[in-house]
């Protein structure tokens, strides 16, 4: 997408050949007349595949996601990071380390917001390793829901998680596609 392109090329920061800073339109700031064109092309890609809802993970991937199922009209779930203390029973539940923070966490889906009639369209800001996507893809899994596809708008090429995900079976749909990245140089792969 050559809108979300451009403004990398503009506002990100790369601080090194892992991280990337776009916190000063998409994680932290959010432009959104760039986060509904992201949420129109993302429609435009998965539209007629039966899909019934859209999920996120919190944090950073709430924006887009929601500018997809209002683009798609469906509702939006957001797996959490940390389990309620008010929704904790009829939980599903699994553990994903993330590479950005080198840390584990326990991600949550409410048995409350999906079945096993759902077909689920996962959004998510970075694609590296693929543990995020690979955590949510299980959890709706575990609630015998189907994946559609998995829309990214940054996805790191050069690292492991497109090619985890796409060996799975599942429609990578990325946005913007960083072949090589090192402090102060961005390239992209068309």
């Amino acid at each position: 997408m050559k809108e979300l392109q451009e403004r990398i090329q503009k506002d990100g920061i790369c601080i090194n050949e892992d991280i990337l800073k776009v916190d000063s339109f998409i994680n932290h700031q959010v432009d959104p007349v760039l986060m509904e064109q992201i949420g129109q092309e993302f429609a435009e890609h998965f539209k007629d595949q039966g899909i019934t809802k859209v999920a996120t993970i919190e944090s950073s991937g709430i924006a887009p996601a929601l500018m997809t199922a209002h683009s798609m009209g469906l509702p939006l779930i957001i797996l959490k990071k940390q389990p309620s203390k008010v929704l904790n029973d009829h939980l599903f539940q699994t553990e994903v380390t993330s590479f950005t923070k080198g840390t584990s966490y326990e991600l949550t889906l409410s048995s409350k917001f999906i079945s096993e009639k759902d077909h689920v369209l996962i959004i998510d800001d970075f694609l590296a390793n693929g543990e995020a996507a690979t955590g949510a893809i299980r959890l709706i899994r575990k609630a015998h829901a189907t994946v559609a596809g998995v829309g990214i708008l940054i996805e790191k090429s050069f690292q492991p998680g497109h090619d985890k995900l796409v060996a799975q079976g599942f429609d990578v749909y990325s946005l913007a596609r960083i072949g090589h990245m090192e402090a102060g140089k961005i390239e992209f792969i068309e």
